[in-house]
């Protein structure tokens, strides 16, 4: 099990980054299979836009696998012959607050630690870093903001790299070997 852990701001680079250590570890080793998960749902034009520049970017190399919710059933079918790149996991946990609830949110939550505890594969995730601002008014956009705090702990934990990355250029804040 590997799991690296890229976490940045808006326009970070950290996407970018992520599909450039993909590739690398494809290139390591030609036997591996490429996979992207996509959380975005596509509601407005500006979002699909940001999703149509995302698919430009990657090339036949990449299955790409468009889940908002079931991230946790979806990972759990990878093997160590896998390489799969989760793109992003603050827009997955939008989907669950928005849509389903904090609580099933928790429970989805755990589900997703003990896979990702036992998955084989070489797991990249992206999320965003949303706590360096001010605490926000509304209910939902303070539990958001908790909700994505408490995730990146415990990825943070669970991961053997974690880099922030800002300017296009990663901090490496965790890294042991595998």
């Amino acid at each position: 099990m590997s799991i690296e852990f890229l976490l940045g701001g808006a326009r970070s680079g950290k996407s970018r980054l992520a599909e450039q250590r993909a590739l690398q570890l494809l290139e390591e080793n030609q036997d591996r299979r490429l996979t992207y998960i996509a959380t975005a749902t596509a509601n407005d034009e500006e979002m699909q836009a940001r999703i149509n520049q995302h698919q430009a970017q990657r090339d036949g190399r990449w299955e790409v696998v468009e889940e908002p919710f079931e991230l946790t059933q979806t990972l759990s079918r990878f093997t160590e012959h896998d390489v799969v790149l989760v793109d992003c996991l603050t827009l997955w946990l939008t989907n669950w607050l928005c849509e389903k609830g904090l609580e099933a949110y928790l429970v989805e939550r755990s589900k997703l630690l003990a896979i990702l505890a036992q998955s084989r594969a070489h797991i990249l995730l992206v999320s965003n870093e949303v706590g360096h601002g001010i605490v926000p008014m509304g209910a939902l956009s303070r539990q958001f903001v908790d909700e994505s705090g408490r995730l990146h702990q415990l990825l943070a934990q669970l991961a053997s790299r974690v880099d922030f990355i800002i300017a296009g250029l990663p901090l490496t804040m965790k890294s042991s070997k595998e």
